[in-house]
C-alpha cells in the first residue's frame, strides 16, 4: 500500500490529512503551532506528533510510515536557509516535499491551476501562481507586516485600550472588554505584551469583529482600516496579472462582508483547502509508479 500525507503547519495550529492511493480520506488530526520560529527541534516534534495522531486515526501504525509520501506546507519555511535546514531533518517517510503554508493554500484553492490567494489568519500574505512563476506579497512577519490579519487587529485593539486607560482617548465597550482581561491594570497588560505572540494578539480578532458589528466606534475603525489593507492586497494581486483570487484563512469569512461589492465581485470561491494543496504536493514528490 501507498499513502499520502498532507500537513499544514501554521503559526496557530497544525493539521494533517491522510489518504489512500485512491484519494479517500482515511485519517485527520490537529496539533499545536509548527512554524519555523519555534526552532527546528520543536518543529520536527510537532510534525511527527500530528503524523502519529493521523496515523492512529487511520488505524495504521509507525511501520506504515515508509509507505507514506508526505507534502508539508510550513509557515516560515521560505525564509533564507530555512528550507534547506528543514529538508535535512530526518523523517521516516517514503518521500517529503516541502513548501510554505501560503503555497499549499494556493495549490488547494485552485487545485494546482493558475490563480492567487490572499491568506487572512493570524498573519496575512498573498500568493500568486502564473505558469511556473510564483510571487508573494506581504507576509514579512508581525508587527512589520501582516496587515489585515488577526494579529494586526489585536495589536490595534491593545493600543486603543491602553490609550483609553491613560485617558488619551475615549473608552468604548471594546476597550473595556480588552482591559478587563488584565483587570483594567496597565502594568498587567504590559507584562502580557512582553511575552505575547502573534497568535495571542489574533485571539482578540473575533471579539473586535463582534463589537464592530455592534457599531462600537473604535472597533469599526480598526476593522475598516484592516479592510483597506485587504482591498489594496486584492488590487495589487490583479495588477500583477492573476487570473483569479480567492480569500482563505480563518479570518476571511468574517472580513469578506466588510469589503466593497466591486471587490467581492472579483473574488472566486476556493475549490479546496490547504490540506488539499499539501496532498497535491505529496503526490508530486515521487512518480506515481516509482
Amino acid at each position: 500500500m501507498r499513502y499520502f500525507l498532507g500537513i499544514d503547519a501554521g503559526g496557530s495550529h497544525s493539521r494533517a490529512r491522510l489518504t489512500d492511493v485512491e484519494g479517500a480520506i482515511i485519517g485527520e488530526a490537529k496539533a499545536g503551532p509548527a512554524n519555523t520560529s519555534i526552532g527546528l527541534e520543536k518543529l520536527q516534534a510537532v510534525l511527527m506528533s500530528v503524523t502519529q495522531e493521523v496515523i492512529a486515526a487511520a488505524e495504521l501504525n509507525e511501520s506504515d510510515l515508509p509507505s507514506v509520501q508526505a507534502g508539508m506546507g510550513i509557515a516560515g519555511v521560505s525564509r533564507p536557509g530555512i528550507l534547506r535546514a528543514v529538508s535535512e531533518l530526518d523523517f521516516p517517510f517514503r518521500s517529503v516535499h516541502l513548501e510554505s503554508d501560503a503555497a499549499i493554500a494556493n495549490l488547494g484553492a485552485h487545485l494546482g491551476e493558475d490563480g492567487a490567494t490572499l491568506v487572512l489568519g493570524t498573519g496575512s500574505i498573498a500568493y500568486i501562481k502564473i505558469g511556473n512563476v510564483s510571487t508573494t506579497i506581504g507576509g514579512y512577519g508581525f508587527p512589520i507586516s501582516d496587515e489585515g490579519s488577526g494579529a494586526a487587529l489585536g495589536l490595534s485593539a491593545m493600543r486603543h485600550a491602553l490609550r483609553a486607560l491613560d485617558g488619551r482617548t475615549k473608552p468604548t465597550p471594546l476597550s473595556a472588554a480588552v482591559t478587563a482581561k488584565f483587570d483594567h491594570d496597565t502594568g498587567l497588560a504590559i507584562k502580557w505584551m512582553d511575552e505575547a505572540t502573534p497568535r495571542d494578539y489574533a485571539a482578540f480578532a473575533p471579539m473586535i469583529l463582534d463589537y464592530a458589528e455592534k457599531n462600537d466606534e473604535i472597533a469599526r475603525s480598526i476593522v475598516e482600516d484592516a479592510v483597506r489593507h485587504v482591498e489594496r492586497f486584492i488590487e495589487t494581486i490583479f495588477e500583477k496579472g492573476a487570473p483569479r483570487c480567492a480569500l482563505v484563512g480563518g479570518l476571511s469569512r468574517r472580513l469578506q462582508p466588510w469589503l466593497r461589492e466591486s471587490t467581492t465581485a472579483r473574488l472566486t470561491k476556493a475549490k479546496g483547502d490547504s490540506l488539499d494543496g499539501a496532498l497535491i504536493l505529496a503526490r508530486s514528490s515521487l512518480p506515481p509508479d516509482s
